[in-house]
């Protein structure tokens, strides 16, 4: 068992983010910032994935209009996102931002800072602070020589104290670098200085293929020693990939519900398509919540034999595959309505959640 910590609570919309409260997966869209057709189209199917935040960037006056156009289009919550211009993290919030992530450092003077603060405050949303490698203030980087840890760490605290001295206390705080160990060991260094919850992840982790493996070696590592209240996994895809992928970290980890699929890797047994039969059996459970474990093995081997423990599955023959239900073949189906057949014992374990 996972002991997560103990963070602040701080609510966007109707999801509640620290304090024990379910990891919430969030994502970004990537359509244009003034399509708001696109855009909305795009949250719909985040949300269908379990996306539980969705961040839209804002970076003109433009976008806040479409902004404000989406807010009412949908209840999915939406975070703004805000660099250099506090004029727009103030328009998003009256526009009807859940949440706005600004970094202070580029936004400019304290007071420019403060004035969002005050918008945020009159709102009744919260802010993230997002600290990056990329972006930190020079003198830190002078003085620790780089992005290191515990420069990360300084320039997250020094907000964090900002925030304070405005006597404003509903945030969330993010500190990330494209390299993992890095990230892991700011994000280590600070949860052991704050109670503000973490939205924790790999910054520009890479393509769907490298970006997967660095960012679950990295959130990974955090969630297992009970750090992070919220996560996005950023990879250069669709955005409904990050939200695949983080949920499936989540449920490796014990920390969320849902199915799970297994696949044997294959070997000169195999006669039935493996590896695409497994890949339309993730895509037909994505959105499901029920725990329930579903095998798409090659042969008999590895169906009811190594995969005895799942609720469901496939074991492959030629042209055909039987389809066991806790270890015991129940029926042998023709390879072409494998998925289908599948599908209908899935609903059957799965009716009612």
């Amino acid at each position: 068992m996972i002991t997560r910590k103990e963070t602040r609570r701080v609510l966007v919309r109707n999801v509640p983010i620290g304090a024990n409260a379910p990891v919430a997966v969030q994502s970004m869209t990537n359509t244009p910032a003034d399509d708001v057709d696109a855009t909305l189209a795009q949250i719909e199917r985040l949300a269908a994935a379990g996306c539980a935040i969705v961040r839209i960037a804002v970076p003109n006056k433009i976008a806040v209009e479409a902004f404000a156009k989406i807010r009412q289009g949908t209840s999915v919550p939406l975070v703004a996102d805000i660099h250099f211009q506090h004029e727009l993290a103030i328009a998003a919030i009256e526009a009807g931002a859940d949440k706005v992530r600004i970094n202070p450092g580029n936004i400019g003077s304290p007071d420019k800072v403060k004035k969002v603060v005050d918008a945020a405050r009159a709102g009744h949303i919260p802010i993230r602070i997002g600290v990056n490698s990329g972006s930190l203030e020079k003198h830190l980087l002078a003085m620790h020589g780089g992005p290191t840890p515990q420069a990360l760490v300084e320039s997250g605290l020094g907000f964090v104290k900002m925030m304070d001295d405005f006597n404003f206390q509903d945030i969330v705080l993010s500190i990330k670098a494209s390299d993992v160990l890095t990230t892991v060991e700011a994000c280590r260094l600070l949860s052991q200085e704050t109670d503000v919850p973490q939205h924790i992840g790999i910054t520009e982790s890479g393509t769907l293929a490298t970006g997967t493996i660095r960012s679950s070696v990295g959130i990974g590592a955090l969630l297992s020693e009970g750090i992070g209240d919220t996560l996005r996994v950023s990879l250069c895809s669709d955005p409904v990939n990050e939200v695949r992928v983080a949920i499936e970290i989540l449920k490796c980890l014990g920390l969320a519900q849902g199915p799970t699929v297994i696949a044997c890797p294959t070997c000169g047994r195999t006669q039935i398509n493996v590896e695409a039969l497994a890949e339309k059996v993730e895509a037909m459970v994505s959105g499901l919540t029920a725990p329930i474990k579903i095998a798409v093995m090659g042969c008999i081997v590895n169906g009811p034999g190594e995969a005895a423990d799942a609720d469901v599955g496939i074991a492959g023959g030629r042209h055909e595959g039987q389809i066991f239900l806790k270890g015991k073949m129940v029926e042998k189906v023709p390879e072409e309505k494998l998925l289908e057949v599948l599908r209908g014992y899935v609903e059957r374990l799965t009716k009612g959640n």
